[in-house]
């Protein structure tokens, strides 16, 4: 399961809040959401994120093995 807690942490680090990361990025508030439950998206989209948040994958979402 990939999941997205890097995500928060880093935005926070850099003062970015959600707002400012759909506009930079060019995501809308229902891939936010996405992004905020776990959920799917697409591999383009993590591309917008890091180009927006000038960072490697790594910083942003991490694989945690699923306990079923």
């Amino acid at each position: 399961m990939i999941v997205f807690d890097k995500l928060w942490v880093t935005m926070k680090k850099r003062g970015i809040t959600t707002y400012s990361l759909r506009e930079k990025s060019g995501i809308d508030s229902k891939t936010v959401r996405r992004l905020q439950a776990n959920d799917n998206i697409e591999t383009k989209t993590l591309n917008k994120l890091c180009t927006a948040l000038s960072c490697k994958l790594e910083d942003i979402a991490e694989f945690k093995e699923d306990k079923e």
